[in-house]
């Protein structure tokens, strides 16, 4: 019982966390020179990852160079940046 309470607990936070983003962009490289090969524009200057559920690891950019995406909590941690991110604010 209190497994199955903590796993919701677990999805909620998760939930409200990702409901934070705006989709700016910002961390799959949006305003530089070689984004992510996954970032998609979306309407209204939204952005949004085409491989979202299978983002996390070996990725590319557009020119080819590799990068391992990671969650936005594990770039927090590099104190980048991110202007328009909420997560930053």
């Amino acid at each position: 019982m209190y497994n199955i309470l903590y796993l919701q607990k677990q999805e909620e936070q998760l939930k409200r966390y990702e409901g934070l983003c705006v989709h700016c962009g910002e961390c799959c490289g949006a305003d530089g020179d070689d984004p992510c090969a996954n970032l998609a524009k979306a309407a209204q200057d939204k952005c949004y990852c085409k491989a979202y559920e299978n983002r996390l690891g070996p990725q590319k950019t557009i020119s080819g160079k590799s990068f391992n995406c990671m969650p936005i909590r594990e770039l927090l941690k590099f104190d980048l940046p991110y202007l328009r991110c909420p997560y930053v604010k």
